[in-house]
């Protein structure tokens, strides 16, 4: 059989990424349902989320990416790992974002992290952008105070747009100018190959009021 082939890039307002998952037993998803959460928004290949379940066994990490193939790549990845800390979901984070959240246990989600999404450089593409008004708010919704929200980007511009849309919302204050490291111990394959290349990356972090 030949290997399955998986688009870079896909637009997340297909008809076919409308329709909203149905949120896990989160008792069955992680051994202990109620440590603090890491959340990673387009997690891609799952490297980064993986690598944090390793080093921070005292925290939750879950990833969500649109593009199936690549979420039963990483969680093939996780199983491997024998880690009982991380888990990924397909899904389109403007549609199911708020139902997963709601279902998670109480207070457990701490941070959420926003990195290397796709730019959609196009004018008449931008509305494609992971980082929308609506996106803001339900992180409002569900983070509480103290929370974090953590942004990556090696194209200034996509980091500016979506620092833009974390100011808009009075419910969080930036901290800080551009940090010039990241607060992470671990790396994406994206981040890795910019800094490879002498490439800079663009970082911010917004606080829950």
């Amino acid at each position: 059989m030949p290997p399955i082939r998986v688009r870079q890039h896909v637009n997340p307002l297909s008809q076919k990424y409308q329709v909203e998952v149905e949120p896990p037993d989160w008792s069955a998803v992680f051994a202990k349902p109620h440590q603090p959460l890491l959340l990673d928004l387009g997690c891609g290949k799952g490297i980064f989320v993986t690598q944090m379940a390793q080093l921070q066994p005292d925290w939750n990490f879950l990833g969500l990416e649109i593009r199936h193939p690549v979420v039963d790549k990483a969680l093939t990845l996780r199983d491997q790992l024998e880690l009982t800390n991380a888990h990924f979901l397909f899904c389109n984070a403007n549609i199911s974002l708020g139902p997963l959240l709601a279902s998670l246990p109480a207070g457990v989600l701490q941070r959420i992290a926003v990195q290397f999404p796709d730019p959609w450089f196009k004018k008449r593409h931008q509305k494609r952008r992971v980082m929308q008004p609506e996106l803001v708010q339900t992180f409002a919704d569900y983070l509480p105070s103290g929370g974090q929200v953590i942004l990556q980007s090696d194209v200034e511009a996509v980091e500016l747009d979506m620092c833009d849309r974390m100011a808009e919302n009075p419910a969080f204050e930036r901290q800080g100018g551009w940090l010039e490291q990241s607060p992470f111990p671990a790396q994406t394959d994206r981040e890795v190959v910019t800094l490879e290349r002498g490439d800079p990356v663009y970082r911010a972090c917004f606080v829950r009021r």
